[in-house]
């Protein structure tokens, strides 16, 4: 699939890596943010993992030169949006925000354009419907690292097209991921099942079943999970893993009821390894228990 230009909605930790995989692949990507202090910050982040890869030897300097050529930082919308094939919004929990932000989109972009969500539990369905354009709006759920992840979840709104969903699919396999297809329902599949697993990690540790490490230590070296429940927490966000809780919670049920820990490490600012803290202290030398 020749990818063309990419339009990605915000600089921050998803935003970046998918920028990064996409403009790896050859494709030219337009990273947009409110402001060009984000952007830069977005690549020099970008850089830094790059830098790392080409200190192991896994790729070389002219490559890091080459992927940051193809990432070129906007801060207006419009000005991202024109002439893309695809734009993807990895922008805060928000429907409100996203419907504003896709609003505008659809007024610069190509009329064909796919619009893509990286939202991890808001309906498709619902905001395709919003910015009327339910035929080629589509869930593209990243998993965090984005370039080290393997996983796509593509998620179908009840008017998504099957031409969406079928570039949406030509999409995943040309930035090197694998896909799976999910209907709209609350949650998808992945975040319904991750932050009930999540949660009840931290209603252990609120109490006393066993330390943050113990547990998990228990789910990586007893159900080969490459990270446990809550330092993928940290590492998603505790803010975002409260929102779609929340979110949960109204359209499913009271199994989703965020645990106090984690309403009340929120409530502190502990957000995880983005604030330095959350059920870990995030360090130089990678997570310590407090």
């Amino acid at each position: 699939m020749e990818l063309g230009t990419i339009a990605i909605l915000g600089a921050g930790t998803m935003g970046n890596g998918i920028a990064q995989v996409c403009a790896g692949v050859g494709a030219s990507v337009k990273l947009y943010d409110v402001d060009a202090a984000r952007v830069e910050k977005g690549r020099a982040q970008i850089r830094a993992g790059l830098d790392k890869l080409v200190a192991k030897g896994k790729t070389t300097a002219a490559e890091v030169d080459r992927i940051l050529g193809a990432i070129a930082p906007v801060t207006d919308i419009a000005a991202a949006a024109e002439g893309a094939s695809m734009v993807i919004e990895a922008i805060p929990e928000d429907m409100a925000l996203k419907v504003e932000v896709f609003r505008k989109v659809i007024a610069a972009a190509p009329a064909d354009a796919l619009l893509g969500s990286n939202t991890s539990s808001l309906s498709i369905t619902d905001l395709g419907a919003r910015i009327g354009a339910a035929d080629r709006t589509i869930g593209v759920h990243f998993f965090n690292p984005v370039p080290v992840m393997e996983l796509l979840e593509i998620v179908r709104g009840v008017s998504t097209s099957e031409s969406t969903v079928e570039r949406a699919r030509a999409f995943a396999k040309t930035i090197g991921k694998t896909a799976i297809l999910v209907n709209d329902t609350p949650g998808f599949a992945t975040s319904r099942l991750g932050v009930l697993l999540g949660a009840e990690a931290m209603r252990m540790l609120e109490t006393g079943v066993a330390s943050a490490g113990d547990i998990d230590r228990g789910m990586e070296l007893g159900y080969r999970h490459p990270m446990g429940p809550l330092k993928l927490t940290d590492l998603v966000g505790l803010d975002v893993r409260l929102a779609i809780l929340e979110h949960l919670q109204r359209e499913i049920g009271e199994q989703f009821r965020p645990p106090t820990i984690l309403r009340k490490l929120v409530r502190a600012g502990y957000l995880g390894k983005k604030t330095g803290r959350g059920f870990y202290v995030w360090t130089a030398e990678g997570p310590k228990e407090p």
